[in-house]
């Protein structure tokens, strides 16, 4: 499963002419969950909203009522990735200073599990930031969220941007008609 599949599901969801719902995008994140080999919460999608000063949760769709993260934030990565339009590695996010706000949101863990490892890359329309993905591991530590990502991890989501920019213009295009 590679870039070209997410391309088909996008393929598929473009064609059924209706905005991406909540089973669309569960299809999108069983696809990356897959691919990267994490669970399904350890999936996020964000949009860059149409005032360009902050990123909004596309996916998990159970974040989307938590609120925003202001591209002005020293402490959030995705802000980070927007800002300086660049992906990045952390395998040791719990020694990175990071708003919490988001982590707190029970997603059927235990509370002791966080983010413990992460990838982030902007997605691009042209040479614009539209969005941003990662990819999470999380755990209680960092031995129990398992291995670190890689160089190769971050090209893979990388690859992905033509297909995840389509999304966000399926979903934005949801939005103004609605």
């Amino acid at each position: 499963m590679a870039a070209g599949d997410l391309e088909k599901l996008i393929d598929r969801i473009e064609k059924d002419s209706a905005p991406p719902d909540s089973n669309s995008l569960l299809e999108v994140i069983r696809h990356m969950a897959k691919l990267f080999g994490v669970k399904e919460d350890e999936v996020a999608i964000m949009e860059l909203v149409s005032s360009g000063r902050t990123l909004r949760f596309v996916i998990p769709e159970k974040l989307r009522p938590v609120g925003s993260i202001p591209l002005s934030s020293n402490t959030a990565l995705a802000a980070r990735t927007v800002r300086e339009r660049r992906p990045d590695i952390v395998n040791n996010f719990p020694s990175a200073r990071h708003a919490t706000v988001f982590e707190g949101v029970p997603m059927g863990r235990h509370a002791s599990e966080s983010i413990q490892k992460i990838i982030s890359a902007p997605i691009l329309r042209g040479k614009t930031v539209v969005g941003v993905a990662q990819i999470c591991r999380k755990g209680a530590s960092l031995i129990d969220a398992g291995p670190d990502f890689s160089q190769r991890d971050l090209s893979e989501l990388q690859s992905l941007n033509p297909a995840l920019e389509r999304l966000l213009a399926l979903c934005q295009t949801a939005a103004k008609t609605a």
